[in-house]
C-alpha cells in the first residue's frame, strides 16, 4: 500500500494516453507539429496520382474530375509529363494545391504548386529550354533508388505542412538535387505573366486539346498523332541500345520491339504501335520510351 501511494502522484503527472496519438507521439513532440497539427493531419485527405505506367496513363481528361475531386491535396507519383500537365490544369482550375515531384537518373526535383500564390508547372516547364527534361525517362536513362526516396521524402514533408494547417511553413521554392554529384539547389520560381494555365486560364490538357490523338491504324495497331515535337531519332536509338533494345533506323523513322509490341517512331513525333488497340497502352509505352 505504501508503495502504491508513492507511485500514484507520479502517474498523475502523465497525460491520458490516446491509443491513436500514441502512434504519432514522436511527431507530436516536434514543436512545429504538436497535437493540434496532428489532429488536422488525421482529418485531412490527399490523393497520390500514379501507380505505374499504365495507371498513370489512365488518369485522362474524361475522368480526372471524378477521380480527384474532393481531395485537399494532390501528390505527384506519375511517370510522364502529359499526366503531370493534366494534373496541373485540374489543380489550377479547382484551386487545389499539388506537389510536383520527378526523378530520373541520379537527379530529382520537387515543387509545391499553390494556385493563385505560386508559379505552376506550366510556368516552370512550358519553355523552349525544358525539352531535354521532358524527353528523359527512367526507361531510357535509368534511375537510382536513393533519388526516388529522397524526392518522395521532400514531397511528403511539404504535404505535412499543408495538411497540418501550416502553409506558412512552405518554402515556396523549386528544390533539385543530384545524389551522384552531391549538388543540391533551392531556387525561387516566378509566375510567368504569359502562362497559359495559371494566368490565361487555358486548360488545354484538361480540355483534351493537348492530349495526343490516337486512332486505329489497321489490324491490332494504333497511331499516336504527336506532331508538336521534333525527335532526334539517332539519339533515341542510342538510348534504346543502352537498354538492350535493338532498333532499326533510317532518315525518316525508327523501329523497335518491346514484346509483345512493336513501335515505329517518326521524326515529327508520330508513332505507330502494333500489338494493341488500347490507347492507354499506346500512351504508356510512348511516354516510357519517347518521353512527354
Amino acid at each position: 500500500m505504501r508503495l502504491s501511494a508513492w507511485f500514484a502522484p507520479k502517474r498523475s503527472l502523465l497525460l491520458p494516453i490516446n491509443p491513436v496519438f500514441e502512434r504519432y507521439s514522436r511527431q507530436i513532440l516536434f514543436s512545429n507539429m504538436g497535437e493540434e497539427g496532428q489532429r488536422k493531419l488525421l482529418a485531412a485527405s490527399a490523393v497520390i496520382v500514379g501507380c505505374g505506367a499504365i495507371g498513370a496513363s489512365a488518369v485522362a481528361p474524361r475522368n480526372v474530375m471524378e477521380l480527384l475531386d474532393g481531395f485537399e491535396l494532390l501528390l505527384d507519383g506519375t511517370d510522364n509529363f502529359e499526366t503531370r500537365f493534366l494534373l496541373n490544369d485540374f489543380a489550377i482550375q479547382a484551386g487545389r494545391p499539388w506537389i510536383y515531384a520527378a526523378a530520373v537518373g541520379s537527379y530529382g526535383l520537387t515543387f509545391t504548386v499553390r494556385p493563385g500564390t505560386t508559379a505552376c508547372l506550366a510556368c516552370l516547364l512550358e519553355t523552349p529550354d525544358a525539352g531535354a527534361l521532358l524527353e528523359e525517362t527512367c526507361d531510357t536513362v535509368g534511375v537510382l533508388g536513393p533519388i526516388v526516396g529522397l524526392i518522395a521524402s521532400l514531397e511528403v514533408a511539404e504535404a505535412l505542412k499543408i495538411l497540418s494547417g501550416q502553409p506558412e511553413a512552405l518554402h515556396g521554392r523549386l528544390v533539385s538535387c543530384d545524389i551522384w554529384s552531391g549538388k543540391m539547389q533551392s531556387i525561387g520560381v516566378a509566375r510567368n505573366p504569359q502562362c497559359r494555365a495559371c494566368v490565361g486560364q487555358e486548360y488545354s490538357y484538361l480540355d483534351g486539346k493537348s492530349h495526343p490523338h490516337i486512332t486505329l491504324c489497321g489490324r491490332d495497331s494504333v497511331q499516336i498523332h504527336e506532331r508538336r515535337r521534333s525527335l532526334d531519332l539517332a539519339a533515341l536509338g542510342e538510348k534504346l541500345s543502352a537498354l538492350g533494345i535493338m532498333a532499326k533506323r533510317n532518315d525518316f523513322l525508327l523501329k523497335f520491339a518491346i514484346s509483345p509490341y512493336e513501335m515505329t517512331v517518326f521524326g515529327d513525333g508520330r508513332a505507330i504501335l502494333k500489338g494493341s488497340t488500347d490507347p492507354a497502352v499506346a500512351r504508356s509505352l510512348y511516354a516510357r520510351y519517347i518521353g512527354a
